[in-house]
C-alpha cells in the first residue's frame, strides 16, 4: 500500500461508524482504532520499516450515534438526506416489508427513512427535519458511500 491509499483508507475510516479496523495484506499490516473523537493509527510491518509515531486525525463526525441525524445537503435541485457512512442502504426493515418512506410522504423530524448496514450493524437513518419526500435517489440494497444522496426532500 502506498501513502495515498493509506490516507484514503484513514479518511473512509474516520467518516464511518467503525471503531476498529485491522487490515493485513502480505507483510503489510495497519491497525486503526477510534478513541473518543480521535483516531490513532499505527502501521507495524513485519519486515518493512515500522511507523513508530502514531498519526492522530481529529474527527467530530465519529461521535454520532448509530441512529444519526443526517444533515441535509443543499443542492440546486432541492435538499437531500445523505449517507453518514459507507454501507448498504435498505428502504425497509426486512425483505418483503413495506418501505419506511415513499415518494410523496410527509415525514416528521426523527422518523426513519431507511437503514444502512455497515459491518453487519443496522444503522437507522433519520430525517433531520419535517419534510416531504420528493424522490428516492438510491435503490434498495444498494452500496452507498459517505455523503451519497439517499432521498431528495422539501423542508416543511
Amino acid at each position: 500500500m502506498n501513502l495515498q491509499e493509506i490516507k484514503k483508507l484513514m479518511e473512509l475510516f474516520s467518516s464511518s461508524e467503525i471503531a476498529k479496523l485491522n487490515l493485513k495484506n502480505g507483510e503489510f499490516e495497519i491497525k486503526l482504532e477510534k478513541y473518543g473523537t480521535s483516531i490513532v493509527a499505527s502501521a507495524p510491518v513485519a519486515s518493512a520499516p515500522v511507523v513508530s509515531t502514531p498519526q492522530i486525525i481529529q474527527n467530530t463526525e465519529s461521535t454520532q450515534t448509530q441512529s444519526a441525524l443526517v444533515a441535509s445537503a443543499p443542492s440546486a435541485n432541492g435538499d437531500f438526506i445523505t449517507s453518514p457512512m459507507v454501507g448498504t442502504f435498505y428502504r425497509s426493515p426486512s425483505p418483503g416489508a413495506a418501505p419506511y418512506v415513499n415518494v410523496g410522504d410527509t415525514i416528521k423530524k426523527g422518523q426513519t427513512i431507511g437503514i444502512i448496514e455497515a459491518m453487519k450493524i443496522m444503522n437507522e437513518i433519520e430525517a433531520e427535519c419535517d419534510c416531504k419526500i420528493l424522490a428516492i435517489e438510491v435503490d434498495d440494497a444498494t452500496p452507498v458511500e459517505f455523503s451519497t444522496n439517499l432521498v431528495r426532500i422539501q423542508k416543511l
